[in-house]
């Protein structure tokens, strides 16, 4: 008898109301992806780091009320990626389940350490820090919500300290590239155990 194929770890999510209406597809053992299309530049920048940098399958479409300011289309986002990541994961057996980076980017240093424990909480740091200006219009602020977000529904535990550096650019796009590495090496099946004394999680 041949061995069962391990269930794909995929999953579909939209997400809509009178504010955005959003889809995320995630693939967590595929690195191929679509380009991201939310209508905010720079939002579809960090979108398309998170991707390549956590080498997993992302696509997001989505739209939103930007002529009125980019939060809830980033904070939506950020709720239907948790659902996504919480459903492909499934009941997370055989997960690294914890992941940490630390990613340089000129000035900046930032530190992102998560573990997909199914409880949400979030440490965010650089909301204590003098960061400068924004991005595009998104600021660290508009990158808390995301992360909020992501946490709540994904069932995530992520602290985010920036060590250096106070320009919002590369403090946003720093803290985004460490969190795919963080998260690259969290959802890696590494074992046929589940990561938790307690049995599941």
């Amino acid at each position: 008898m041949s061995p069962t194929a391990p269930a794909p770890r995929t999953a579909t999510l939209t997400r809509k109301t009178a504010e955005t209406d959003i889809t995320v597809r995630l693939n967590l053992d595929s690195a191929a992806y679509d380009a991201p299309h939310s209508g905010h530049g720079f939002f579809d920048h960090m979108l398309d780091a998170l991707s390549r940098h956590s080498r997993l399958g992302l696509s997001v479409a989505a739209t939103g009320d930007l002529h009125i300011e980019p939060h809830h289309l980033i904070e939506d986002t950020g709720i239907t990626l948790g659902q996504a990541l919480s459903q492909a994961l499934g009941d997370r057996q055989g997960i690294e389940r914890y992941g940490s980076a630390f990613v340089p980017m000129d000035e900046t240093l930032a530190h992102v350490v998560v573990d997909l424990s199914g409880r949400a909480h979030l440490a965010f740091e650089p909301e204590t820090l003098d960061v400068w200006g924004d991005a595009g219009g998104m600021t660290h602020y508009h990158l808390r919500e995301f992360l909020r977000g992501f946490c709540n529904h994904g069932g995530v535990t992520l602290h985010v300290r920036v060590l250096a550096g106070r320009e919002a650019h590369h403090v946003i796009e720093a803290v985004v590239k460490a969190l795919a590495r963080a998260l690259r090496d969290a959802v890696a099946v590494t074992s046929a155990q589940m990561p938790s004394t307690k049995g599941s999680l």
